[in-house]
């Protein structure tokens, strides 16, 4: 058996050779042998019987007047392309160049005549099972491909959502760390700026008991939406750095730079106008705000600069909250 479905859908042979009593005993011997067989009396009818039958491979005898079968072939090539037919080709010709011809107009193989019946059979049946195997390892090789990019494009997902924060979809704290690590040594062979802003929402667990945490988790997304518009290079990160405080990274930044982020992201909330009935600093959500700005060394951490902008917001908030406070450090890389 060639195929498994070989008994419900056997292979088409194309039977092509002008002489009518071989062109007969050629087709009755393959019929014998379970195949479905289609017979045309010369090329003409060759070609047009291929465009509506398409045969799995065609036994075409090479001498044959009006369209030999060398041309036969070449034009079907030339036709159907990657999708031509196997073709054998039957001739009475033994010689090299006979032969090296046959090959060159896209022949796969011949026989000689007087045709051995034995030899044809097993010809064609290799020439078949040789095929048909070729085409199962390029579909497991295309299957292989797909699911290869299958898995790489559901890595990429995982790695994307492993760097999100869940709530907000903004950079998580893991985020966060590896780009600022990541920033800090590109600066500081750079010898520039690195700015940081810490912002808390202020007064957040009252608006949680106030609103609930449904209302809450609401609050924080619609203020991450705010910080990232306000936030416009690509280089910039925005990220959850923990509960209701928020982080941004501005890599060859300065301090005055920093704080002009800072009062578009304050500027973006208020224009928001979320209302919050239990601060006890304003009727809506406000940030508290901490910016630093140091120009990173090697002998130094980006330990240090959190420190600073923690700092900062610490002492926004100690100063009566929904303010910016800015700690400049030119001591950590100078």
């Amino acid at each position: 058996m060639l195929t498994p479905d070989f008994e419900k859908n056997p292979p088409l042979i194309l039977v092509v050779d002008d002489e009518t009593s071989i062109r007969m005993t050629m087709a009755l011997a393959m019929r014998k042998e379970g195949y479905r067989v289609a017979e045309s009396k010369d090329g003409q009818h060759c070609l047009d019987s291929c465009q509506q039958l398409r045969p799995d491979i065609i036994l075409m005898d090479a001498m044959m007047p009006q369209m030999d079968g060398f041309i036969c072939c070449d034009r079907l090539k030339t036709q159907l392309g990657k999708d031509c037919p196997l073709i054998l080709m039957i001739t009475a010709l033994d010689d090299q160049d006979s032969v090296d011809r046959a090959f060159e107009v896209g022949a796969i193989d011949y026989v000689t005549k007087p045709i051995h019946w034995p030899v044809l059979r097993q010809r064609v049946r290799r020439l078949l099972q040789t095929h048909w195997a070729t085409i199962e390892l390029q579909r497991q090789v295309e299957r292989e491909r797909l699911l290869r990019e299958q898995l790489d494009e559901a890595n990429q997902e995982l790695q994307r959502l492993a760097a999100l924060d869940g709530l907000t979809q903004i950079a998580n704290r893991r985020s966060f760390d590896d780009y600022l690590h990541y920033q800090w040594k590109v600066l500081a062979r750079e010898g520039a700026p690195l700015s940081l802003i810490l912002g808390d929402v202020d007064f957040f667990k009252r608006y949680n008991d106030t609103y609930g945490h449904q209302g809450g988790d609401d609050c924080l997304r619609q203020v991450a939406k705010t910080i990232c518009e306000a936030v416009k290079r690509p280089s910039d990160l925005v990220a959850r750095y923990g509960g209701e405080e928020f982080a941004v990274i501005l890599p060859n930044t300065e301090a005055e730079g920093a704080v002009t982020v800072a009062q578009e992201i304050r500027a973006g909330l208020k224009a928001l106008g979320l209302v919050h009935a239990s601060s006890q600093v304003s009727k809506i959500v406000t940030l508290s705000l901490g910016v630093a700005s140091v120009i990173p060394s090697q002998e130094y951490l980006g330990d240090r600069l959190i420190a600073e902008a923690d700092e900062a917001l610490y002492a926004a908030k100690k100063q009566g909250r929904d303010r910016i406070f800015c700690k400049s450090s030119t001591g950590l890389g100078n």
